[in-house]
């Protein structure tokens, strides 16, 4: 007789659902840790299995990370994504730059030519939040604020399928920066980007390009620079 998967409980499959939507919506995102298992229990109004049944599940897809005796975190907002950060988690770093760059100079040539007055506002707060950022001296703030304006950049390309697998690639591209950052934000290492941001605004495609796809490699390993 031939194996057959056994089906999952509607009721764990709805659970599935919710907590999905609550990691797609931005409600719980990368990085946060969710509510704790009888936390949600409470909220659900479902069993404790149910519950543990649906955040394995998708822990399994990629989107969550459950840590003993910390918590279980968000890692990914897609299923896609949760690939992406296993499939590349021990790339190589100059190929992640490599990567990063081709990617980032062509959204931002195509947010010079597409951004609309709401997008250059954004751009314009989020460059705002990332030079505070560096100036607080906390690293990991900084990695959340500068991974933030690149998303912006992409996001005014206005081009969905790009801004879609840069978001899926988005967990090893912020690894790749927290590396490059490091613990202690060096004065040396500090990168302008308000000449992008200036570029998008006057819509030059070329010195937005430019500029954008010389980022990834202002990286604190020397190996990494262009050749």
């Amino acid at each position: 007789m031939p194996l057959t998967s056994p089906r999952r409980s509607a009721l764990a499959d709805q659970v599935i659902a919710q907590l999905r939507a609550q990691i797609t919506s931005g409600e719980w995102p990368v990085g946060a840790r969710i509510p704790t298992e009888p936390e949600l229990v409470d909220e659900l109004g479902v069993a404790r299995n149910t519950v543990r049944e649906a955040v394995r599940a998708l822990a399994h897809n990629g989107l969550l990370d459950i840590r003993q005796g910390s918590g279980t975190y968000v890692v990914a907002t897609s299923e896609l994504a949760g690939v992406m950060n296993r499939r590349f988690a021990d790339a190589d770093p100059r190929h992640v730059a490599e990567l990063r760059s081709a990617l980032e100079a062509e959204a931002a040539r195509l947010a010079a030519q597409r951004r609309t007055e709401g997008d250059l506002r954004q751009l314009d707060a989020l460059l705002e939040r990332r030079e505070a950022a560096w100036e607080s001296g906390a690293a990991e703030a900084f990695v959340e604020a500068d991974a933030t304006l690149h998303m912006a950049v992409v996001a005014a390309s206005h081009n969905e399928v790009l801004a879609g697998i840069y978001a899926d690639l988005g967990g090893v591209l912020r690894d790749f920066l927290r590396a490059d950052v490091g613990e202690v934000l060096r004065p040396e290492a500090h990168m302008d980007h308000a000449r992008l941001v200036a570029a998008i605004r006057a819509g030059d495609a070329a010195l937005a390009a430019s500029e954008a796809g010389a980022h990834s490699f202002g990286c604190r390993f020397p190996a990494l620079k262009p050749t």
